[in-house]
């Protein structure tokens, strides 16, 4: 599989409109140049600010691909620039509602594994400038990956990935994407869920579905 990092993006934080007050976010990413160095918590030079949410060690790094965008191409008219959706790291060659849980990318000198499924909220609707688009992304079903980083190093724009596959059975993020909106979910494979490298607050969230909460 031919894998390649298209461009590398990071936040500074700006305003954006919820609900009628200004909230300070890190989403709106711009692609930067050259080599960038990533740790434990993300990329060099990006801003997470909601941080109930987003970020920590298990997301720190946001993933989109290229098939993706073609797919919101066709939903939207026109083809997004890097960065729209909030990513950090734009592939070629992967479609992420595909890739599983576990699944391990060596980029550049970095190693990142793949955590969770992204969910839409209200902050990437105002970027987008549409409220119904939480609703339009859950809809595509083209959620992008979040990942922790396993080995830190560089990673920039042309970077060869490599893809190591998950163990047999992980779950894949359009699995774990669809659950998110489920009415409801099998308590069986809630549990089997659990054996697998998930991000601590998807981790949360499924023991809370078992729960019943």
């Amino acid at each position: 599989m031919n894998v390649r990092i298209l461009s590398v993006q990071v936040g500074r934080p700006a305003s954006v409109q919820i609900g009628g007050r200004a909230v300070t976010s890190g989403i709106d990413k711009r692609p930067v140049p050259g080599r960038v160095p990533v740790g434990s918590l993300g990329l060099g030079g990006d801003h997470v600010l909601n941080t109930r949410h987003h970020g920590g060690p298990d997301q720190a790094v946001y993933l989109y691909t290229a098939p993706d965008y073609d797919r919101w191409a066709e939903v939207l008219g026109e083809r997004p620039a890097p960065g729209t959706f909030g990513e950090n790291v734009l592939l070629s060659g992967l479609e992420s509602a595909e890739v599983r849980i576990g699944t391990q990318l060596d980029c550049g000198d970095a190693r990142l594994e793949v955590t969770a499924a992204r969910i839409p909220c209200a902050t990437l609707a105002a970027r987008m400038g549409d409220p119904t688009f939480v609703k339009r992304f859950a809809a595509v079903r083209r959620p992008g990956l979040y990942a922790r980083v396993l080995r830190p190093g560089t990673l920039g724009a042309d970077d060869a990935v490599t893809v190591h596959s998950a163990a047999e059975g992980a779950p894949t993020v359009g699995e774990i994407f669809d659950l998110w909106f489920a009415r409801q979910r099998d308590p069986d494979r809630l549990r089997a869920l659990l054996a697998y490298p998930l991000a601590s607050r998807l981790r949360d969230d499924v023991e809370g579905w078992l729960a019943g909460k």
